[in-house]
């Protein structure tokens, strides 16, 4: 048996665990946790290429840090723990400050994907180090540089946090 992580029903509570494989295959509702960093001045955002080695979203681009909740664990410390994981940035106390919930339930290589998503902020100039398998390259970019590739609908970019974007950046 590969990660066990946490199954969810498709209003949000979690209702069980199941091997990661499994929960792809079938489509199960999970939930994830992603940090969005932001530079101290707030100017800049960080933007990531993910590892082609990825069991889901393989190669694409994404302006969250995160990863999928385990049983039990508390969407804020899956996201401070990702953050610290993925990128090397220990977010001080309280941690990452809470922005939007909300749920994706689409396709991925012809399977159903359904994840409820937590997303965070956390304010960072650095230093930034990637975890070498799950991150390829990263780079700052303003939100209306973010916003010109977006617009482009054929850039590869994560599909759940597409659907959130648009709030992250307003929501600051």
């Amino acid at each position: 048996m590969g990660e066990v992580i946490a199954v969810y029903d498709n209003l949000g509570a979690e209702i069980g665990s199941a091997d990661r494989a499994e929960v792809y295959e079938r489509g199960l509702w999970h939930a994830s946790a992603g940090v969005l960093v932001r530079s101290l001045d707030g100017h800049r955002l960080y933007v990531h290429r993910r590892t082609e080695t990825k069991m889901v979203f393989a190669g694409m681009h994404d302006c969250l840090a995160g990863g999928v909740l385990a049983p039990g664990e508390d969407p804020g410390a899956a996201a401070a723990r990702e953050l610290a994981e993925e990128l090397g940035i220990v977010a001080s106390a309280p941690g990452p400050r809470p922005l939007a919930r909300t749920a994706w339930d689409g396709l991925w290589n012809g399977r159903p994907m359904r994840c409820h998503l937590f997303a965070y902020e956390v304010r960072s100039d650095g230093p930034i180090t990637h975890q070498r398998d799950e991150i390829a390259a990263g780079w700052w970019w303003t939100d209306a540089q973010l916003r010109g590739h977006l617009a482009d609908p054929s850039w590869p970019f994560v599909p759940d946090t597409r659907v959130l974007v648009d709030r992250l950046l307003r929501d600051r």
